[in-house]
């Protein structure tokens, strides 16, 4: 027995000490994890769950690092177990996640049903709903593929270069390939050295050396960056580094700042921070606007929508920047949009997880209009967007030339530079198909040879068809605006509905016209022949209604019109009730209709009042069949039936 429990001791001391070594893990995990420190992170949390240790954080957090790491293959596995674990305890950003993962891995199928899910939790998420009104959107991929000749970069290193700029008569593009850092420097985001900013010149067949921006670098990070076209003024990416320490926030994350180098009297400026730099969020990847009055970029500032945001500020003449100014949906998303370029044609182009595409980050690009933007952002397509990572786009449009960063396999090192060109522009005009069929008001018939226009908001006709021998109708109208769709035919009133801007989904708008004069004879129904709204009366009442009056009055205008008229007021109830009572209301309600035309001066010899009960009902509502109340409101109406 004394060995039992010694043995059980044993066994329970060898269980504390593995808890509290799994805790230690734990631990040291979440902190190099907060630092966003995924390469450490990483390899505690495997040992973690290898030991058996799982439960959602873990799973959150290692998954995440996958992700964040481009190691896809292992995300895909964590993620799929912790959905699989924990189910609707899962927030959405992990349906995402895991969804954009198996894009990655082109396991397109799997995606979609994953990022359906997603929809399904986020309704209100902007995400969602893109892909929701993007159920072609491989499609639509496809569409914009092909527009690109893709040539290598003959600057490219064994390590991490991207981000490439024009400057001068060559380029300025970020890269760790300098391993001469000390260990202590090393950039723990991906376990890379620290990068820095290099140029090289393009302009000529022969290898250019390539060489360090010294103005710009120092032993921490110097990112992506943008030049003017003089070539005097540098804004770039540094981490927030001050009198030569780096800084964390409150969380312990060194965070990512702008600054800018001018210059002026043959010398270099220090380097000058961005005023809406903080501690506490990030500023990155700046992008100058054509005319280099407005500053772009990335950062997860107050009022971001996602992880990162595009925003832009004003540059006035002497420098100075205005307020930061979020650009918004149809842009930016819940996830990340980063890296913004602007080329000479006015076309913003960025990265993005959020909108759909082929996997990782993909490239779209989207037109800057005079009074906003495009309607639709547009993927660039294939060959520069792969299943992996593809970033930091510029181009020339003057030379159709341009270069774009990937991490996609094949490359020389973890982030490569590629060359292309464009061999066909994107299609931004924004074509929205709208059909539809012009009918009859009052018989439903088809009007053929019926015009429909296309008007703008100037009141100006665009395009205009007529309608075939089914009625029918096609026009292409401008989404970026709005526009009036009109339809007329001689002898029709006019009719027309407004379109606001919008995506460009199809639109069908069908139009029933009224009739200029209408020819009324024996038996017509005048209140179907001048298009009355049903006149209804309460469950078991007859007096007439306030809406019920306006209705009548249009009869009895009509027969002040054509005095000859005669006209027998017919009145039902719906079934419920008794038969005999229904009748006797409905007669109630008849002799009320006439009575009050009476008392309009209509004069009684005019007029005949008959009430039918529930003997003549519209639809399908008779004794015992379980209806809606509005359903019984539509049997309870009045007709005005001509006589003469």
């Amino acid at each position: 027995m004394a060995t039992k429990r010694f043995l059980f001791s044993l066994v329970l001391c060898f269980f504390i000490v593995l808890v509290k070594a799994q805790e230690k893990y734990v631990t040291i995990g979440d902190a190099k994890y907060e630092e966003y420190s995924f390469s450490p992170a990483i390899d505690i949390y495997e040992k973690v769950v290898e030991k058996g240790y799982v439960n959602q954080d873990i799973l959150e957090r290692l998954g995440n690092s996958y992700y964040y790491n481009a190691n896809y293959l292992a995300a895909e596995k964590i993620f799929a177990e912790l959905i699989e674990r924990y189910g609707e305890q899962t927030t959405a950003a992990y349906y995402f996640k895991y969804g954009q993962t198996l894009k990655t891995l082109e396991k397109y199928k799997e995606a979609d049903s994953v990022l359906t899910r997603f929809s399904q939790l986020t309704q209100n998420d902007s995400r969602s709903n893109l892909l929701e009104n993007s159920n072609d959107y491989l499609a639509e991929i496809k569409a914009n593929s092909g527009r690109y000749r893709i040539d290598t970069f003959n600057y490219n290193s064994r390590y991490s270069d991207f981000a490439p700029a024009f400057y001068e008569k060559g380029l300025i593009f970020s890269s760790d390939r300098d391993t001469g850092n000390l260990a202590k420097y090393r950039h723990t985001w991906n376990a890379g050295d620290f990068l820095d900013i290099y140029k090289v010149r393009i302009d000529s067949a022969k290898a250019n050396p390539v060489s360090k921006m010294e103005v710009l670098n120092t032993r921490l990070h110097e990112s992506s960056s943008v030049a003017t076209k003089d070539g005097k003024t540098i804004y770039f990416t540094r981490n927030n580094y001050v009198e030569g320490k780096y800084k964390r926030d409150t969380e312990g994350i060194i965070r990512l700042k702008m600054y800018k180098v001018v210059w002026k009297d043959s010398i270099w400026s220090d380097p000058i921070p961005l005023p809406f730099n903080s501690d506490n969020y990030s500023v990155a990847h700046p992008a100058l606007s054509a005319d280099e009055k407005t500053l772009y970029f990335a950062s997860d500032m107050p009022g971001s929508l996602g992880e990162s945001d595009i925003f832009k500020v004003s540059i006035a003449d002497n420098g100075s920047l205005g307020v930061p100014e979020n650009l918004g949906f149809p842009i930016n998303t819940e996830a990340r949009e980063t890296f913004p370029f602007i080329s000479e044609e006015k076309v913003l182009y960025f990265s993005s997880e959020g909108h759909p595409g082929l996997g990782g980050l993909d490239v779209f690009a989207i037109k800057i209009l005079d009074n906003g933007y495009s309607k639709k952002v547009l993927n660039v397509g294939e060959p520069v967007n792969s299943s992996w990572d593809d970033f930091s786009f510029i181009i020339k449009d003057s030379t159709k030339q341009g270069y774009y960063a990937s991490n996609r396999p094949g490359g020389l090192g973890a982030d490569d530079i590629y060359a292309f060109e464009e061999l066909r522009p994107l299609n931004f005009e924004c074509e929205q198909p709208v059909t539809g069929t012009v009918r009859d008001k009052i018989t439903n018939a088809i009007l053929v040879g019926a015009t429909v226009k296309i008007i703008n908001e100037q009141n100006e006709e665009e395009q205009a068809t007529i309608t075939d021998e089914d009625g029918n109708y096609t026009l292409i109208c401008d989404c970026n605006k709005g526009n009036f769709v009109r339809a007329q035919t001689q002898g029709y009133l006019p009719a027309e509905e407004y379109l606001p801007s919008s995506d460009g989904k199809p639109q069908i708008v069908d139009f029933y016209l009224e009739r200029e004069l209408v020819e009324a004879g024996f038996g017509d129904d005048l209140a179907k022949l001048l298009q009355l709204s049903t006149i209804y009366f309460d469950f078991g009442k007859y007096n007439i209604r306030p809406d019920a009056e306006v209705e009548i009055q249009k009869i009895i205008v009509a027969m002040e019109k054509y005095p000859s008229l005669k006209i027998k007021a017919n009145s039902h109830t719906d079934s419920r009730g008794k038969d005999s009572f229904n009748l006797w209301l409905s007669q109630k309600r008849a002799e009320a209709t006439v009575a009050y035309m009476i008392s309009q001066g209509i004069a009684a010899e005019r007029l005949q009042g008959q009430g039918y009960g529930e003997t003549k009902l519209v639809n399908q509502c008779d004794d015992g069949v379980r209806c809606t109340a509005a359903e019984h409101q539509l049997n309870r109406r009045s007709e005005f039936i001509i006589l003469k």
